[in-house]
């Protein structure tokens, strides 16, 4: 049995219950793991938000452990966890320990360009047949439009990367995006777009 079959069904750990969610994504061909990885996530956020560092570091440990065990070396999301771990070791002034979460999220982040390129797209829901039969008639331009897309909030989370242990002023907002850019589907943009936003902001 693996380590996320054991683990992911624990509610007490994972905040993890068996929802619409879960059966849409799991239909989808994502695994327990992908889902409980971005709940995980996006509570440690709010913790962080809330003021709650100890808890946040508490579950960003945890996300960090689950894509480490779960996810393969190249995914972008390997990177999430530890890049905000830097960001709240920074702030406790630990700057070795911030320096090297961050260089273990920009080994991740190296590969993010090939990443992008080959993220599966599933259909997008449409308010009308005209939207739907217009995508399916320019199915390769929408796709190319839409990796162009996330390939430059990719590019801002390179830069946000690489700017975690500098002191200097955010470039970019993540955390504050996440809810207005994630998509209703269970795809490869997905993944890509968790990679990228759920990361503290400021």
């Amino acid at each position: 049995m693996s380590f996320t079959e054991t683990n992911t069904s624990a509610p007490r750990i994972w905040g993890f219950r068996p929802d619409a969610e879960l059966r849409a994504a799991r239909a989808a061909g994502w695994s327990r793991a992908d889902l409980a990885w971005e709940r995980l996530m996006e509570r440690a956020l709010a913790a962080a938000a809330a003021g709650r560092s100890r808890q946040a570091m508490r579950l960003f440990r945890l996300a960090d452990l689950l894509a480490r065990a779960a996810f393969p070396a190249a995914d972008l999301r390997r990177s999430a966890a530890p890049a905000n771990l830097a960001v709240l070791h920074f702030r406790r002034g630990a700057l070795a320990e911030a320096e090297r979460l961050q260089a273990r999220a920009l080994r991740v982040w190296a590969g993010a360009a090939e990443q992008v390129a080959a993220m599966r797209i599933a259909p997008r829901s449409r308010s009308s047949l005209f939207h739907l039969r217009m995508e399916a008639l320019h199915r390769d331009t929408f796709h190319a439009n839409l990796k162009t897309r996330v390939g430059r909030i990719a590019a801002e989370t390179g830069e946000t990367l690489r700017n975690l242990t500098s002191g200097r002023a955010a470039l970019h907002r993540h955390a504050s995006r996440w809810r207005g850019e994630k998509p209703t589907v269970f795809d490869g943009t997905r993944k890509v777009l968790g990679a990228c936003l759920l990361l503290l902001d400021g």
